[in-house]
């Protein structure tokens, strides 16, 4: 049986990110993800909500290739990449036929989960102007991505 973790980090590798399944030592941004070069790190033990990994995904995929290996530990400090990264993960949740609570949980965004889930449903879509200029999808075609990995 494929849960909901296995096709979320079966996504992240058909689309081209890197995914390691390992434990991670000390503390991380989110419970049992962390960022490694450019590779996403998962704690399954540690890991408290399986919507993380898009978002973080998400910061992850918004970022030219030639930056991503960069990327550790804590990638959402550009308030810019934050808004990519909560449309991608919108996006990718949709692709995967997920509801939109398994990435906007209470448990993040700061007491605006809510907020977030009711604006992309009504098509009030933030960070999706990064991810046209990051020719990842069209202000039409979203929340349909025409490629998820910025080149």
């Amino acid at each position: 049986m494929t849960t909901v973790l296995d096709r979320i980090l079966e996504f992240l590798t058909t689309i081209g990110l890197e995914v390691r399944r390992e434990p991670i030592e000390g503390a991380t941004v989110l419970p049992g993800i962390t960022v490694d070069h450019g590779a996403l790190v998962v704690d399954e033990a540690r890991l408290a909500h399986v919507g993380d990994l898009l978002h973080e995904a998400g910061h992850l995929a918004v970022v030219p290739a030639v930056d991503r290996r960069r990327l550790t530990v804590d990638v959402g400090a550009d308030g810019g990449n934050e808004m990519a990264a909560l449309a991608w993960s919108y996006a990718a949740a949709r692709h995967l036929d997920l509801a939109p609570e398994v990435v906007f949980h209470e448990d993040g965004y700061r007491g605006g989960a809510g907020a977030l889930i009711e604006n992309f449903e009504a098509g009030r879509y933030v960070g999706v102007p990064i991810l046209v200029w990051r020719e990842l999808t069209t202000t039409d075609a979203y929340p349909s991505m025409g490629c998820w990995l910025a080149s």
